[in-house]
């Protein structure tokens, strides 16, 4: 029950020390709507069905590609609120370990003279 119905609401401000602007402010905030709410809605379900890899941008882009225009500043911002991040993929293994083994030398080292095709002259 609140205590409206039964006091004036001097009196519970009065007592209670808040500001009659501060109490309708809340009192505001509290019937106000989540203009954001279909639109998180869309950025779960986009970022499960990816299994967490899709980071904001990736997001971004399937929301503009459904036909809802937003920015990524904005879908940052929601994904900030829900908590949500993607996911590090694991680095697929490599086996190259770079310059392994002998290096033949080089023996022309760009000093040549071609006479023939397959015939290297060196000169001196």
């Amino acid at each position: 029950m609140e205590l409206r119905h039964k006091y004036y609401l001097e009196l519970l401000l009065t007592h209670t020390n808040i500001a009659r602007c501060s109490f309708y402010y809340h009192q505001k905030q509290n019937k106000s709507t989540d203009k954001y709410k279909v639109i998180k809605e869309l950025i779960i379900t986009i970022y499960h069905k990816h299994k967490g890899r899709y980071e904001y941008r990736c997001i971004t882009d399937q929301l503009n590609n459904n036909g809802i225009i937003i920015i990524h500043k904005t879908v940052l911002r929601l994904m900030k609120s829900l908590g949500l991040k993607n996911l590090i993929r694991v680095k697929k293994y490599k086996s190259y370990k770079g310059n392994f083994g002998k290096i033949a030398p080089n023996i022309l080292e760009r000093k040549f003279k071609a006479d023939a095709p397959s015939k290297n002259e060196q000169q001196i």
